[in-house]
This record gives C-alpha cells, structure tokens and sequence, in this order.
C-alpha cells in the first residue's frame, strides 16, 4: 500500500503528538475538505519562493490543491528569479557565522542574501527588470491599470523558454498563471519591485495609477471569495503572518460587517508560524482570537504547526498531492493508521 503513499504513511505512522500531531491532523483535515470539493487558499510570508518552495507549491496549485493566494511582493517576483537566475544563486551553509566583514563582500559581490541563499542582482533583478518596464511604460502611455500579479503573470506566460534558467515545473509563479487562480499582493509596495516602480514613478517615466491599489485588490476579492466559498467552502492555509495573511482573513467579516451581506466562513485554518504565542502579535495570535473578530467560528477545523515552514509545508504538500493521485487508497490507510 506504501508505494504509491510513502509520505502519508511516513506521517501517519510517526507523528503522533506535539507539533507532528498537529501536522497530521492538519494534513488529514486538509485532504477531507479538498476531497469533498472544497477549496483552499493560501497565504505566504516569509522568504518562501528563495526557499524553493515552488518544489511542491507548484505541483499542488496544478493539481488544484490551491486554489487561490495571497502573497508578498517578494515572493512573487521571487519565483519569477528563480526561473531565470537559478544557476547564479549562492549558497552560505555558514552564514550564521558571518562577519559585517563577509556580508560586505556578498555586497561587492552584487548579491543579496537571504538567510543561507543569496538572489544576484544582475542576472535577477536587472534581467527582469528590462523585461516589466517597457510594459509599465507602455501600460502609462496608454492609461490602463491592472493589478500588480497581473504584470507579473502577463510577463511570465510571454518569456522565452530559452531563457529559463531553472525547472518551469518548480515555478508556482507560472503554475498560477497558467491556471489563473486569484492573487490578492497587499503592500507590494515592499518589495524589490514595488521599489523599482516607485522609481520610475519618482522619475516621471512610469505613473502609479497603472497599479492598482491595495484597496481595489480587497474589493475585487470580496467577489472572489464568494466565488471560491461556494459548494464546501474555502479554507485558510497561512505560513508566517504579517500582511499577507492578515489581509485577506478579514474578507469576511468586512463583507459581513462593512457590505451587510451574508458570507460564509472560512471552512478551514492551518498556521505555520515559527513565531511562539505572545500578546498583540498577529503572528504569535492563536487561532482562537479569529473568532471574536468574526473570521473564524468555534466549529471552524483549526490547526498551528509551531515549526519551520520550508520543513513543514513540503511535508504536507507531498502527502496531499499522493492522496489526489490516490484517493481510495489514502482514505484505506488513513482509516487504518488513525483508528
């Protein structure tokens, strides 16, 4: 039965208590809504997309396993340069013991790190860059405006494939354009982007207006989230916190509270979050304290997975993509393993 499941039953087998139970359940309470035709949206922080996670992310969104997300501007353009930059990223296994002294010769080496990996500026940063501002250029000249992943999934889907650097199948970036799933990018601003935009802005070559706002990206997902919770519902998989997890878990009460209109709850919430519970963090916040503020109720299924997110998420990304190409025999072991 294992060959066709070995990371599900790996995970059924072993993780029994603690944050490996929180895992399991997490992952099995995930296929059973999936498996019923529910949905699942995802928000990620951090530095996910330098991290690779587009291995399994990528596979998933394909398989429909994700069906609507919510990232930083980092991590968006940050699957866009793993595509064409990958051989020119560098790896500092040692980084914990750098010196001021060694983080200013990465500098002078025109790279940029991120913990133990590094993006260079010129073959990531400067290649794209003469690819996107031709097209903001053109979109000012003419007046029209999208949202800021559509650049980005206009700009991935038109790239020569003789360019590509690193593997197309771990892109989740052209996995989700290719598929056109929703993106919601609050504050893409932050972002090295959103940086070089706000130059060309600053310069008067390009105008602000062709990006819209933060606020128009809530209200179009008012109307995608009604969209993606029909049926069974759509559930919340988040990994980190910040703003691209806080904004788009407030869809609901703000359509209920703010539009006066009915709206179902989120039908699902699983946090990976390396942040331990503290007071005023949303990042340390327990799931509990979503429901007074009408995003979750007490009968929504809730998970944290205090743990590293790039351990984590492939764990259970890989589990549930061998129950999609397996569903009779996933339920046999998961009926067996957990009775």
């Amino acid at each position: 039965m294992a060959q066709n499941l070995p990371t599900l039953e790996f995970v059924l087998k072993n993780y029994k208590n603690f944050n490996s139970r929180a895992l399991r359940d997490a992952t099995i309470a995930y296929w059973r809504h999936t498996e019923r035709g529910g949905k699942m949206f995802w928000a990620v922080g951090g530095a996910m997309s330098s991290a690779r996670l587009g291995i399994t992310l990528a596979p998933a969104i394909r398989a429909g396993l994700i069906s609507g997300m919510s990232v930083t501007g980092a991590n968006l353009e940050e699957s866009l340069f793993r595509l064409v930059a990958h051989s020119h990223y560098k790896d500092f296994t040692d980084y914990r013991y750098f010196s001021k002294e060694d983080d200013t010769k990465i500098l002078e080496d025109r790279m940029r790190r991120v913990t133990d990996t590094s993006i260079p500026e010129d073959e990531a940063f400067r290649a794209v860059e003469k690819y996107i501002v031709p097209v903001w250029k053109k979109a000012t000249a003419k007046g029209t405006r999208k949202f800021w992943h559509e650049y980005f999934y206009n700009l991935i889907q038109s790239l020569d494939k003789k360019i590509y650097d690193g593997d197309p199948s771990e892109c989740w970036l052209l996995a989700a354009a290719e598929n056109n799933i929703p993106i919601v990018v609050p504050g893409y601003e932050d972002s090295t982007f959103g940086n070089i935009f706000a130059s060309y802005v600053k310069t008067g070559e390009c105008s602000a207006s062709i990006a819209k706002s933060g606020i128009e990206y809530m209200a179009a997902f008012y109307d995608q989230y009604r969209k993606l919770s029909e049926g069974e519902g759509v559930g919340f998989f988040q990994i980190g916190g910040g703003i691209s997890g806080d904004f788009p878990i407030c869809v609901v009460p703000s359509i209920k509270y703010d539009l006066n209109k009915p709206v179902k709850p989120w039908a699902y919430f699983c946090q990976i979050s390396d942040s331990t519970t503290s007071y005023g963090s949303y990042s340390g916040a327990t799931p509990n304290e979503k429901i007074t503020w009408d995003k979750l109720t007490k009968d929504t299924p809730m998970f944290v997975v205090e743990s590293d997110a790039t351990i984590v998420a492939p764990i259970m990304l890989t589990a549930l993509l061998e129950c999609k190409a397996h569903p009779k025999e996933a339920n046999k072991m998961i009926a067996k393993l957990t009775a």
